[in-house]
């Protein structure tokens, strides 16, 4: 979707008289103008990519590499590539690779403890025989900018190759993208963790006598999301939602769900997994805006965001839509070619059923009222 139609979309959603908010204001930075996470993402990966391309000119580390792209075609580890290997071209790699991880995990708000995050794999397994067959191979970044014309590699000597992005290359090219899985993991808890810090999503209280022999919660049992067909050189989306209602004390309330199995547009996933609980809300009505993670977002800068808006809102007795203001607090950066934003439900009740358009008619999922006993 074009930036343009994009904003459309959200100006005809976006509806609440909300405050005014800075998003870019809730990281805090040394200088005014601070580089958004997606530029310093791209970046590094970038610079990870050329070294990985020029280190592939020992034997040794081209065929370690080609090992493990095979025993692991969705990605494997780049950091242990260069461990137990000497030369100048191992200690570059292994020295950018560490520098790279710690640098990807502050740009996203993740704790520098993560460990390691970059992985490699080829492009298309159809490149495999000619890679096997000692085609030399080049390297790219897994960009994060779906409607690029063209992706930048790298060949072992360092020179940049320009390469059309809607044309599967004949070359083999190994990218260089995150483990979205992992940091997905760790962006979740930091969400939750800060949303909580702010009020917006509290701590599981003692269940009331009416709790105590169980809960009743809204199953996922099927859901597929509508896209343009992905370029060669994306890697595999790795989605969340914020369920967003209010909670028992009246304040508003934001739950994230993990959703890792949504992978690719245009495939239907059945998760049967629980998207609400309906004990923590005080209405029988929440709303749920999905997002996904293509490496570039920065969990910490979300929550921070989400929390200034939604803590201008207070409870008046009856329930009142939150995605728009959801939608409103996210960091303008992200409204680009790159959508972190994909799809949006209002008004899901916990006797909903069957299946639900989302807002964007740019997905939809079936569900059904699902009751969790108590042990």
């Amino acid at each position: 979707m074009s930036q343009s139609r994009l904003r459309r979309a959200v100006v005809a959603l976006t509806a609440l008289p909300l405050l005014a908010l800075g998003a870019g204001q809730a990281v805090a930075a040394p200088t005014p103008a601070p580089i958004p996470a997606a530029s310093q993402v791209t970046a590094i990966e970038d610079e990870v990519a050329r070294t990985l391309a020029a280190s592939l000119a020992d034997p040794a580390l081209r065929e370690r590499l080609r090992s493990a792209t095979a025993a692991a075609p969705a990605g494997a580890e780049l950091a242990p590539l260069a461990a137990g290997l000497s030369g100048p071209a191992a200690r570059g790699l292994a020295d950018a690779t560490t520098r790279a991880d710690l640098g990807i995990a502050a740009a996203k708000g993740l704790g520098a403890d993560l460990g390691p995050l970059l992985r490699v794999q080829l492009a298309d397994p159809s490149m495999r025989a000619a890679l096997d067959a000692g085609a030399a191979p080049l390297v790219a970044t897994a960009g994060t900018d779906e409607h690029a014309r063209s992706v930048r590699a790298y060949d072992t000597a360092g020179r940049v190759r320009g390469l059309d992005a809607a044309t599967l290359p004949t070359r083999p090219v190994y990218l260089v993208d995150i483990d979205t899985a992992k940091a997905l993991t760790a962006g979740i808890a930091v969400l939750q963790r800060e949303l909580g810090t702010r009020g917006i999503a509290p701590a599981a209280q003692a269940p009331t006598t009416a709790q105590a022999a169980g809960w009743w919660g809204t199953k996922i049992t099927s859901i597929e999301v509508n896209d343009d067909e992905e370029p060669w050189f994306k890697g595999a989306a790795e989605m969340f939602s914020l369920v967003s209602g209010f909670g028992l004390d009246g304040k508003v309330r934001v739950d994230s769900v993990a959703m890792p199995y949504l992978q690719y547009d245009h495939t239907v996933y059945y998760p049967n997994q629980i998207l609400v609980n309906w004990s923590n809300y005080k209405y029988n009505l929440a709303d749920v805006v999905l997002m996904e993670d293509d490496g570039d977002t920065n969990y910490l800068a979300l929550a921070q965001a989400v929390a200034a808006v939604l803590l201008t809102i207070a409870d008046q007795g009856a329930y009142i839509p939150l995605v728009n203001a959801v939608l409103a607090a996210l960091p303008s950066n992200w409204w680009t070619d790159d959508p972190d934003y994909v799809e949006s439900w209002y008004t899901l009740a916990r006797t909903s059923t069957g299946r639900l358009n989302g807002a964007r008619a740019n997905g939809w999922m079936t569900v059904e009222p699902y009751w969790v006993s108590a042990l």
